[in-house]
């Protein structure tokens, strides 16, 4: 690798690394309804989020960085704790479970089969909801768009300073991205940030403490309730969950398919893990796509992330001056870019296409990207078979769907 390649890596691992550093605040705070204590679930979060980029970029040399997941992490907290009744201890053991289970997927043809055997209409579905998810969350975190009690969301006050903050970042963003500029999400970023601090008055860090020992109190305490009903329905959902999701994000997002299988591994094996350092499941971000858009081809910007999110304790003041509106232009951008693959869709055969559109239409509109492909995979072999054409179904995808089927009834039964 010559110097200028691994200078578009490591730019490509900074951008991965700030457009997910919300991550560092969020999920602490959505631990913190499970019982975890806030400075514990932070530590949990930096030594998960570390240990699976470091994997992801050392064996799998993907550019995809591991997180803990947004989705999975509040059902962790309310539906596994809250609403089923389960401690954050037996919660942390049903993520290890899941975890394991996951990596017997991976490491099986089973695994192997998902790659090859998920039509390509499905997979360019994915790749265009995980899109239409983030422009979704960018619009959202850019205030651009707001909650409404008639329409579900509504435009936003274009007078307020975050949001005219976040439209001044968004063009700044696009005319560097039009433009070909290295580091332009970077930049973007950051300028967005800046106008946003200029523009609100707000320059407060808004850093959580880190306190050692209460994390030693949550580190490896999982609590393994083999004999309780709950306790593997909540293995089974969060299994289902994590395998999909992941499939997905991955699927999506890699540049090389031919890095999936020991990338699919290493999420595997990170969720596990997550469980043992105290936090819900780590998954591949979606923001990895703002590093593999600068350029990120190999492993480096995991590994970079990963020393970054090492450094995190040292920086939380600096990275909580980042507000959340900050990367919304990023995730629009993306979010654009990846809606590029409806263009494979062949939307000419009904029974290709409308499996596909509920997908990208569930991914966002449910805020799951799990329960979007459960939508598409359920609804495949239905018009298939409807249409005469059942044959073209392979076992894999009707087993799918009927593991689908189970999620969907098991998180009905779990919310009551």
């Amino acid at each position: 690798m010559d110097r200028s390649t691994l200078k578009v890596e490591i730019i490509a691992g900074v951008t991965s690394f700030f457009t997910t550093a919300y991550i560092l605040l969020v999920n602490p705070l959505i631990l913190k309804d499970a019982g975890i204590p806030l400075g514990a679930g932070l530590m949990a979060t930096i030594c998960a989020s570390v240990f699976g980029c470091l994997i992801m970029g050392w064996f799998a040399k993907a550019p995809v960085i591991l997180v803990p997941g947004m989705g999975v992490n509040a059902f962790f907290s309310y539906t596994i704790v809250q609403s089923f009744g389960l401690s954050w201890k037996q919660g942390l053991a049903v993520v290890i479970l899941s975890g394991f289970c996951f990596f017997v997927a991976s490491v099986t043809s089973w695994g192997d089969k998902l790659v090859t055997g998920v039509p390509d209409s499905l997979k360019h579905g994915i790749t265009a909801g995980i899109g239409f998810l983030l422009t979704f969350i960018g619009l959202q975190k850019g205030m651009i768009i707001r909650p409404s009690e008639i329409n579900v969301v509504q435009l936003g006050d274009f007078s307020h300073p975050v949001t005219l903050a976040t439209i001044l970042g968004l063009v700044v963003t696009l005319f560097l991205f039009v433009r070909g500029t290295r580091g332009g999400m970077l930049i973007g970023l950051i300028i967005t940030s800046l106008l946003t601090m200029i523009l609100t008055g707000d320059f407060r860090p808004r850093a959580t403490d880190v306190k050692l020992q209460d994390y030693v109190h949550l580190f490896a305490a999982a609590e393994f309730s083999f004999w309780q009903i709950p306790f593997w329905l909540s293995v089974f959902s969060m299994t289902m969950i994590v395998v999909f999701e992941n499939m997905g994000l991955l699927s999506g997002m890699l540049p090389d398919a031919k890095k999936f299988p020991r990338a699919y591994q290493v999420v595997a094996v990170s969720t596990l893990t997550s469980g043992i350092f105290g936090t819900s499941p780590t998954v591949a971000s979606a923001e990895s796509s703002a590093g593999i858009a600068e350029g990120g081809r190999t492993g480096v910007p995991a590994l970079v992330a990963a020393g970054l999110f090492a450094l995190s304790v040292l920086m939380l003041p600096v990275i909580s001056m980042i507000p959340e509106n900050a990367v919304a232009p990023v995730l629009m951008v993306i979010g654009a870019l990846m809606m590029k693959s409806v263009e494979e869709i062949p939307f000419h055969d009904f029974s290709e296409g409308f499996p596909a559109f509920l997908i990208i239409a569930g991914i966002p509109l449910t805020g799951s990207i799990a329960d979007g492909l459960a939508l598409g995979f359920i609804a495949y072999p239905l018009i298939k078979a409807a249409s005469g054409k059942w044959k073209q179904v392979s076992r894999l995808i009707y087993m799918t769907a009927g593991l689908f089927l189970i999620y969907f009834v098991a998180s009905a039964w779990m919310m009551h």
